[in-house]
């Protein structure tokens, strides 16, 4: 196998490990928004429950994307949309927001896409 082979099949491997890495984190993510814990933190973003429990679908369906090779970068690109509304949400729209985390899930998502945006291709090439 030559250098060139092995580095492609390493960055592969790696970009899999952040791939699994953020679907778990995001499917957990989106699975606590169905509990009681963020009623409070909707309430103050100010468009209601339902928002709530879009984003909690729209993480889930994306983190699970995330994991099927055919999907994945579309999924990834998916996410950097929900993730960058995340970021507003938390700088402009919460008193005490937090954006560090999803600014941090939203460059993991950017990274996937981008490296995996042969698939966004594939998927587009064939509509």
């Amino acid at each position: 196998m030559s250098e060139a082979k092995a580095a492609v099949r390493v960055g592969n491997v790696v970009l899999w490990i952040l791939q699994v890495a953020l679907a778990a984190y995001i499917i957990y993510s989106g699975y606590t928004l169905f509990g009681d814990n963020y009623v409070k933190k909707f309430d103050e973003i100010g468009f209601g429950q339902w928002l709530r429990y879009v984003t909690g679908v729209l993480e889930i369906a994306g983190g699970l994307g995330l994991l099927i090779p055919r999907l994945c970068g579309l999924a990834a690109l998916g996410l950097v949309g929900v993730l960058a509304g995340a970021v507003g949400t938390e700088l402009f729209l919460l008193a005490k927001g937090g954006p560090m985390l999803p600014a941090i899930l939203l460059a993991a998502a950017a990274v996937i896409a981008w490296f995996r945006r042969d698939t966004i291709k594939d998927l587009v090439s064939r509509s």
